[in-house]
């Protein structure tokens, strides 16, 4: 894994093109899953006032928050439009809906 420094200078230097897709999605919705965003769990743990700084940048300019799902996804939202528990019983479906249960036959 790259160290903290080295990850802080990448997202920092993430070219705007890379976050558009997901500031357009926030815009729209306040609503952006994992497979959506150009981050990952660790840029979150460690980066996340440089992702902010960077999808401000971009255009977007209200809070975000980031919630994952049993440590299988995540999604960045508009805390001012969305609710943390709609965001985990979206991120559960959405889980749910990817991995079928084994105990059907």
């Amino acid at each position: 894994m790259l160290d903290v420094i080295q990850m802080k200078h990448n997202v920092n230097r993430m070219p705007l093109e890379k976050v558009r897709k997901t500031v357009e999605e926030l815009n729209l919705e306040g609503f952006v899953c994992q497979r959506q965003t150009p981050f990952s769990r660790a840029h979150f743990n460690i980066c996340f006032a440089e992702i902010e700084a960077l999808l401000q940048r971009a255009g977007y300019h209200k809070q975000v928050d980031v919630l994952g799902y049993d440590g299988l996804t995540y999604a960045m939202f508009d805390p001012s439009r969305w609710d943390a528990v709609e965001v985990l019983r979206t991120l559960k479906q959405i889980t749910e809906q990817a991995v079928p249960s084994s105990g059907s036959h």
